[in-house]
C-alpha cells in the first residue's frame, strides 16, 4: 500500500508479508525500490531520499502499544538499507495503514493508535480522525510543503530523549567547539541532531533549499563538520548512515515564527522538514544554554514553536506528560495513493 505520508512518500508493508531474516528482508527492499539508480528506474522508488522511503507494520506483541513500526530508509545510488533512524512524516500513515490492514479497529470519531516505534524503542502516540465511524482522507487542514488539503492525523511524541545514542546529550554537553572554532549543540530528541547557527557559517537561514543545495562548498564543509561533531558524539564514523542530522538554525523571519530551520538528511536540504527534526528543535529550544535556546525571541511561548522553514512553517506544541516530561506534538496529512501487489526478482511482496 503506497502513502503520501506528511512530506514523504513510500510503500507500507505487513511484517509478516516481508522476509523475516533481516539481511532478506533489506535484499528484497533494495529490490523493491530500484535502489543502485539515480532515478530507482527498476523499481517503485522515488529517486529522492523523501520519496526512497519504507514502512513496515505488525500487530505488536507489546500490551502497552497497538502495533509495531519499522522504519526504513532507501538508498538511491547506493544499495543501502538504514533502519537506525525512524520517520516521523512516514509515521503519519501507520494508524491508517493499520486501519486499512484491519491492525486496529475504529474506535469512534477518533481512533488512537499506539505505536512502538522499532527503530527508537519509543511510544507515538498517533490520533487518526474516523468521523461517523470511518476512514477518510478527506479534509480541510493543509501542511506546507504538500498540494491541497487532508484531513489532520496528530503525533505525539513522549520520552523523546536518547532515541538512537542513549542520551539527551551525547557529549555530556549543552555545545562543544569544533576545531573550526563554530559552535555546535548536539542534542539526540526523537534524532540525533548536530545544530549550528547559520550565521556561523555566513548564511542568513531564509536561504531556500535550492540555494543551498547548489553549494557545493557549503555542503561538503557541513559534512566535514558532521562527521567531527558524530565523533564526539560516540557515533562512530557516519559516512553511510543518515544518522546524525544537521540544522542550521537563525531567528525567525516573521512576527509569527519562533525560530528558522534549515535541516539536512543529510548531504541535501530538506524542502521542509522532518517530524523528528521539528521536535528534536522544539526540544533544543526549551533548553537554556543550547545555539537554538540563545535565538529563541523574548517573550515567546514555551508551549508553542513556529519552525520556519524553506516551504513555509510547522507549528510544533510542547506539553507535559503524566510524569511531567515534557510532550511535543505535531499535525500532519496522509493519503493512500493506492494497493496492490509488487515483484521482485521471482518473488512475490
Amino acid at each position: 500500500m503506497l502513502f503520501r505520508a506528511g512530506t514523504s512518500r513510500g510503500p507500507f508493508f505487513l511484517a509478516k508479508d516481508l522476509p523475516q531474516d533481516p539481511a532478506e528482508r533489506d535484499a528484497a527492499l533494495l529490490q523493491i525500490m530500484g535502489s543502485g539508480h539515480p532515478l530507482c528506474i527498476d523499481g517503485i522508488g522515488g529517486g529522492d531520499s523523501l520519496t526512497n522511503k519504507v514502512g513496515i507494520v505488525s500487530r505488536s506483541s507489546l500490551e502497552s502499544a497497538d502495533v509495531d513500526y519499522l522504519f526504513a530508509q532507501i538508498g538511491i545510488e547506493e544499495k543501502i538499507v538504514d533502519t537506525k533512524p525512524n520517520c516521523g512524516n512516514m509515521l503519519s500513515a501507520v494508524g491508517p495503514f493499520a486501519i486499512e490492514r484491519g491492525l486496529v479497529p475504529i474506535r469512534g470519531d477518533t481512533t488512537p493508535v499506539r505505536v512502538f516505534n522499532k527503530n527508537t524503542k519509543k511510544f507515538i502516540d498517533v490520533i487518526v480522525q474516523t468521523p461517523g465511524g470511518k476512514l477518510t482522507y478527506d479534509g480541510d487542514y493543509a501542511i506546507d510543503g504538500v498540494p491541497g488539503q487532508g484531513r489532520p492525523i496528530e503525533m505525539r511524541f513522549t520520552n523523546v530523549a536518547g532515541a538512537v545514542t542513549g542520551k539527551l546529550l551525547p557529549t555530556g554537553r549543552l555545545r562543544d567547539v569544533l576545531s573550526s572554532g563554530i559552535e555546535v549543540s548536539i542534542i539526540d530528541a526523537t534524532v540525533p541532531t548536530i545544530f549550528i547557527k547559520a550565521s556561523a557559517l555566513g548564511l542568513r537561514g531564509t536561504e531556500s533549499a535550492a540555494e543551498i543545495n547548489s553549494n557545493t562548498c557549503l555542503l561538503g564543509h557541513l559534512s566535514a563538520l558532521r562527521q567531527e561533531a558524530a565523533h564526539l558524539a560516540g557515533m562512530g564514523d557516519v559516512s553511510t548512515s543518515v544518522l546524525p542530522k544537521i540544522q542550521l538554525v537563525a531567528p525567525p523571519a516573521t512576527p509569527r515564527g519562533t525560530i528558522t530551520g534549515r535541516l539536512f538528511v543529510p548531504q541535501s536540504c530538506h524542502p521542509a522538514y522532518a517530524v523528528t527534526g521539528s521536535v528534536c528543535i522544539a526540544a533544543a529550544a526549551n533548553m537554556p544554554g543550547t545555539v537554538v535556546n540563545d535565538l529563541m525571541p523574548a517573550g515567546s511561548h514555551s508551549n508553542m514553536l513556529v519552525l520556519e522553514h524553506p516551504s513555509g512553517s510547522l507549528d510544533i506544541k510542547v506539553s507535559r506528560d503524566d510524569n511531567g516530561e515534557r510532550a511535543f506534538s505535531v499535525l500532519r496529512t496522509a493519503r493512500k495513493l493506492f494497493e496492490g501487489t509488487v515483484y521482485y526478482k521471482g518473488n512475490i511482496a
